[in-house]
């Protein structure tokens, strides 16, 4: 049975796609063939393929192969960063507060 499509939010396939053309253009800029990338990786050619066109198949640890072999890993722990602010703005009290409820 085949599984089922994946349905993208323009947005989200977009964030895809760029993402895959900036892996591209990294690729391109170090002189790395689809081949050498996909080999390095231990993926198929068609992988990273898929990866340098945003195609929302692709699972996370195939990025992750490819930043890898374009030295760009570390790059990864920067999404979501803006995470560490939050303790910090609880601490201090500054949290959002419940609005009161009005009667109609």
């Amino acid at each position: 049975m085949p599984s089922p499509q994946l349905t993208m939010f323009p947005l989200e396939q977009r964030l895809l796609s760029e993402l895959g053309e900036r892996l591209r253009q990294a690729r391109e800029r170090r002189g790395f063939s689809h081949t050498f990338v996909a080999r390095g990786a231990g993926v198929s050619l068609a992988a990273v393929c898929k990866v340098e066109a945003g195609d929302p198949e692709a699972v996370l640890g195939l990025y992750l192969r490819v930043l890898a072999v374009l030295g760009l890993e570390g790059d990864l722990g920067r999404l979501a960063a803006d995470e560490r602010v939050i303790p910090r703005v609880e601490e201090l009290g500054l949290g959002m507060r419940a609005l009161p409820k009005r009667g109609f």
